[in-house]
């Protein structure tokens, strides 16, 4: 069975928002790490080279039934837009409709930047999602 490759590393998740080259990206994602950080009360985790994790769990996925370590909730500051990634999106669709401009995928819910969207509920999906 192939392994996971995104993995938590011990690499400085400071350092690599303060190399987001894009200064709003970079802006947004203290902003984001400190929503982050005050919801599940943890530090958060460097996974992979671009992925910023908090709450480390054991993971089983609905698809394979597949094992694996994982993060509650993390983010990442990519090159078209800031990716949320969070754990049963379908219990947000209420917010998601107050949100502001945004897209979901499976797991994971897409932001330009943080001016785009109600910050006080993008606060209360985050707060949900790290318990």
């Amino acid at each position: 069975m192939a392994e996971i490759k995104t993995k938590q590393t011990s690499a400085s998740v400071e350092d690599f928002i303060n190399n987001v080259k894009n200064e709003q990206r970079r802006k947004d994602s203290f902003v984001i790490l400190d929503l982050m950080k005050k919801a599940t009360g943890e530090e958060p985790k460097m996974w992979g080279s671009a992925i910023i994790g908090f709450c480390n769990v054991k993971y089983k996925s609905p698809a394979t039934g597949r094992e694996m370590d994982w993060f509650r909730i993390g983010f990442s500051p990519r090159k078209a837009n800031l990716s949320l990634y969070l754990m049963n999106l379908k219990k947000h669709e209420a917010a998601f409709k107050k949100l502001g401009k945004h897209k979901t995928s499976v797991a994971c819910l897409y932001i330009n930047k943080l001016d785009d969207v109600d910050i006080k509920v993008l606060k209360s999906i985050i707060d949900i999602s790290s318990r």
